[in-house]
């Protein structure tokens, strides 16, 4: 076995990208080398511990219990190693180094685009990396700097910031050519008896359609004619445009089709109202681009609120 002075830092680096993307080909193509260059650097790793680290079929890599362990302990040391190195790049007036954001498909609409746009143009030495998914995840596992979601309950040592519209509220909407033509249900059990445009999550979970009004509060899982996945969005707002069925989704996703009245609200005094999404990291891991990505949230923030 090796002293683990001689293990390199870029061998340890690797086997985190793997544990991170699942796969020697995902993270061959993250860093830029080739697959059989990753697979090489993890055996040499695993000979120089004497110790499997990985599992490895013709479908799939999976971590062993050692690698599980080293994995959990190694991550937060090398997003610490990344937080140092970035600040030292960086000088009081210049922020360099890596973002890297795992984020709610429902923030990649209309809420975080012109964020980046924003941080991007006021700091041009910064990369970004946005991973797209709607389980909540350990961002420090992931090798994340920080996450975006809705509403979760978040580890002790975690910070949560407001980012978006302070609230927000799930509404209903459908085309005026489907309403003349079906009529417009005046309670929530009417939608059963409508056509109706689902959206679904990565996990595979169809989106709730959760109703309110006054006192009430009803959770309804109509049958749906077209199911599509969160990520297209505005695909489905287009199918709705096109009077293919009722849609339930953000009220700030449909307010371009209603100003227009290309859709109409379908029982307006069942949406309900829920808390907007929030940036949390970690307390004791923060980089100079994620300091100066929270400071530019909190900025736009008190903009909104002037």
């Amino acid at each position: 076995m090796a002293n683990s002075d001689q293990l390199p830092m870029d061998d340890l680096s690797i086997f985190l990208s793997v544990c991170e993307t699942g796969g020697f080909r995902k993270t061959a193509k993250r860093l830029g080398l080739s697959p059989s260059t990753v697979s090489e650097k993890v055996a040499l790793l695993e000979t120089r511990l004497g110790a499997p680290l990985l599992i490895r079929t013709t479908r799939s890599v999976s971590l062993t219990e050692v690698g599980r362990t080293l994995a959990e302990r190694l991550s937060p040391l090398m997003r610490e190693t990344r937080a140092a190195l970035q600040d030292a790049m960086s000088s009081q007036d210049e922020v360099r180094g890596q973002l890297k954001l795992n984020v709610t498909g429902a923030v990649m609409v209309d809420i975080l685009p012109p964020l980046i746009d924003r941080f991007l143009i006021r700091f041009p030495d910064v990369r970004i990396e946005i991973v797209v998914e709607d389980r909540l995840v350990d961002i420090t596992a992931a090798g994340c700097d920080a996450g975006i979601r809705y509403g979760e309950h978040l580890a002790r040592d975690m910070i949560a910031v407001p980012i978006g519209p302070k609230f927000q509220r799930l509404a209903l909407a459908a085309s005026p050519g489907y309403l003349d033509a079906r009529g417009a249900p005046s309670h929530p059990s009417d939608l059963f008896a409508h056509d109706c445009i689902r959206l679904r999550f990565s996990s595979g979970a169809l989106t709730a359609w959760e109703l309110e009004c006054g006192d009430q509060s009803l959770i309804v899982d109509p049958p749906s004619r077209v199911i599509i996945g969160v990520d297209a969005a505005p695909a489905a707002i287009e199918l709705a445009r096109g009077g293919h069925g009722i849609i339930c989704t953000f009220e700030n996703w449909l307010d371009p089709a209603l100003k227009t009245s290309d859709l109409k609200p379908v029982l307006p005094q069942w949406w309900s109202t829920f808390d907007g999404p929030r940036l949390y990291f970690s307390s004791r891991l923060m980089s100079a681009p994620l300091r100066a990505f929270v400071d530019l949230v909190r900025e736009e923030r008190n903009k909104d609120s002037a």
